[in-house]
This record gives C-alpha cells, structure tokens and sequence, in this order.
C-alpha cells in the first residue's frame, strides 16, 4: 500500500504525464498524412531534397517515438505490476523492440542533422546512443534476473524517453523569459532536453527512491 503522500506523488506525475503525452500526440497527428513539408520539416527543407533516405527515416522516428513513449509508462505503474504482470511483459517487449529497431537508431540518424552545429548534433546523437544502451542493459538484467538492475537501467531508459517532453518545454520556457536566436535554443535545448532527467533518474536510484515502483512484486 502506498502512503498518502506517495499517492499524491504519483498522481501528480500521471496528471502531467497525461497532459504533455496528450501535446506530443498532436504533434505527432500534424505528421498524417505524410508530407515533405509538415510542421518541422518546413525549415529541413535541405536535408528532404538532398538527403534521400532523410524523410523516411525522420517519419519512422516520429512514428516510433510516440508508442516507445506510451508503452515505457506502464512500466513503472505498480497496479500493472501487482495485478497485470502479463501486460508489463507485453509492454516491456513492445518498448524495447521499438526503440532498439527503430526510435533510437532514426533519432541518432536524424540527430546528426540537427539544427544549431556540432553542439546540438553530439547531444543527439549522445542521447540516442545512451537510451540504446540503458535499453539494451535493462533487458540483459533482467534475463539475468537482476531485478534491481533491471529497474534502475529502465528508469535511466525511459529518463531519455520523456526528452520528447522534457525539451519542447525547456524550449517554451528559454523563448519566453529570453528570447534568444532560434539556433541558440536547438543548441540550449539539444543538452537540456535530457540531461537534467538523467540526473534527476541518478539522485532517485542512488538515494533508494524508486519513481513509481516502490512495490515491485516481481522479485525473487
């Protein structure tokens, strides 16, 4: 049973996971049907016509990222892992195959396009290395039935996952209060997008604070 602040806690965060989930599938939807010129891709206009495989695989991201998005919540909600053990595999399998076949590798792809320079581009393509890795690394814990490992190299996974979010609101914040040049927030946003999740992820796994899962009742 979880405490009554727990409970806030982790109301707290679904009611917000919700909202920007809500907000990231919009922007997902301005992408049906497929076109060169949707949304973002108006200022990629170079990289549409002069690098072939470019809209393919910047559509597979788009596409992917929303589920890996979806599936990975589920991981950390300890109804499903009491009650629904069998949906927290399904999930889980779903999350990672998705990501390792397709959101991470597209998004270390298109990364090395990424607008604002070397800055912006090394964080990108960082971040899709490191979310290939913690996935990766999740999946071999717990075949190993290192159920602690498992856990924290998913919350590290899915810190990385959430940048989705964690960087259009970075970038709604920068522009409001400063204003600065569109390349200087991609080169801003490029790092703060993921790193401070990262780091948050890290404080809560070394100080023994599982975000959500605190009744992991798969262990053995």
């Amino acid at each position: 049973m979880l405490s009554k602040k727990a409970t806030y806690y982790l109301i707290l965060f679904y009611s917000f996971w919700l909202y920007f989930f809500y907000l990231m599938l919009e922007i997902t939807l301005k992408y049906i049907p497929i076109k060169s010129d949707a949304a973002f891709l108006q200022i990629k206009q170079d990289e549409v016509t002069e690098i072939k495989p470019y809209l393919t695989i910047f559509y597979i991201h788009v596409y992917s990222a929303i589920f890996v998005l979806l599936f990975g919540v589920f991981q950390f909600n300890s109804y499903v892992l009491k009650k629904y053990k069998n949906i927290h595999k399904i999930f889980g399998k779903l999350y990672f195959y998705i990501l390792i076949l397709f959101a991470a590798p597209s998004g270390i792809f298109i990364g090395y396009y990424a607008n604002g320079g070397i800055s912006s581009q090394i964080s990108f393509i960082l971040l899709g290395i490191l979310w290939l890795y913690f996935t990766i690394k999740a999946i071999i814990f717990i075949k190993s039935k290192n159920i602690i490992q498992h856990k924290n190299y998913m919350m590290r996974s899915y810190a990385l996952t959430v940048s989705a979010i964690t960087l259009r609101f970075w970038k709604v914040i920068i522009v409001f209060l400063f204003q600065p040049q569109p390349m200087d927030v991609y080169q801003i946003v490029a790092w703060l997008g993921w790193l401070p999740n990262l780091f948050f992820v890290e404080y809560l796994i070394r100080k023994k604070r599982i975000f959500t899962a605190q009744n992991f009742n798969n262990e053995k």
